[in-house]
């Protein structure tokens, strides 16, 4: 994948040469690639073909890649650690950090636009485009962020604000990520709402265990400064619900998940293993 995502972005000694160094600095210092991943997952749990879905898979990361370079800037969450390397603006600069993610953003829908060319995939990209559009705009991930910083000021964050602030900052590009996957494979509309479904469930997984990580987990395995959201005063699901609550959450979550992907052909493919995935990891 790392390749493909190379090849759709101008070199890093192209002009301007800081800008592409920046930008690649974040995309490929690691991470999960699980948007991607499981764009390309719900295609071929759909047609049995994940080709036609790697473009656009990969521009799925340099979105969600935009959005943790925004994210660790001194005016959000002011991080000096991302995947394990010192965050963009640390590097390069804020100024060049904010453009570095506006690059990308506008890199990654170009993609989903393009690809794939051939002319029978013209009505679905079109949805899909629309489908991430929707998902990262101000009813989604960016909608979230202004609530998540806003309940910085909440001293008793309720449970629906938590839940509403991380389904759209977190949930809703997973949700995209899936439903890129299905559309490209010309999935019908049953299967849709299950892979809507599906990322629903882990999109929460996701988010709580992400929480669950920052409380319990250091910053040499967690990639990133753990300990930060108490720090600020986020509305965490460990600070409304409690660490125990939490993490059967997130196994009600997966096992929600896990569920939902057997009712899809070939018993959801990768799909549950994900799921799994996303509740067990470490970082």
């Amino acid at each position: 994948m790392d390749g493909e995502l190379s090849r759709l972005l101008p070199p890093e000694d192209a002009w301007p040469a800081t800008l592409h160094r920046a930008i690649r600095h974040s995309l490929f210092a690691g991470g999960k690639r699980l948007r991607p991943i499981l764009c390309l997952a719900a295609a071929e749990t759909i047609g049995a073909e994940s080709g036609p879905a790697l473009a656009p898979a990969c521009g799925l990361e340099m979105i969600h890649t935009y959005s943790l370079i925004h994210d660790d800037l001194p005016a959000l969450d002011n991080d000096a650690l991302r995947r394990g390397v010192p965050t963009c603006h640390v590097v390069f600069g804020e100024a060049i950090a904010i453009l570095a993610g506006d690059a990308l953003l506008t890199h990654g829908l170009g993609t989903l636009a393009r690809f794939p060319e051939e002319e029978i995939y013209t009505e679905a990209k079109v949805k899909a485009v629309n489908a991430v559009v929707e998902a990262i705009g101000t009813t989604g991930m960016i909608g979230g962020q202004v609530a998540d910083l806003e309940a910085e000021k909440e001293r008793h964050p309720s449970e629906d604000l938590v839940a509403r602030i991380h389904e759209s900052k977190t949930g809703r590009l997973i949700r995209a990520s899936l439903a890129v996957g299905g559309l490209l494979s010309f999935a019908e509309d049953d299967d849709l709402a299950r892979l809507d479904a599906y990322g629903r469930a882990v999109g929460l997984a996701f988010q709580i265990k992400d929480d669950l990580l920052d409380v319990e987990s250091d910053a040499s395995t967690l990639g990133k400064t753990s300990g930060k959201d108490a720090a600020a005063g986020k509305a965490t699901f460990p600070a409304v619900w409690g660490v125990a609550r939490s993490r059967a959450m997130v196994e009600e979550k997966v096992a929600e998940a896990i569920e939902i992907a057997s009712a899809l052909p070939g018993a959801g493919g990768r799909l549950p293993d994900l799921a799994r995935f996303v509740g067990e990891r470490r970082s």
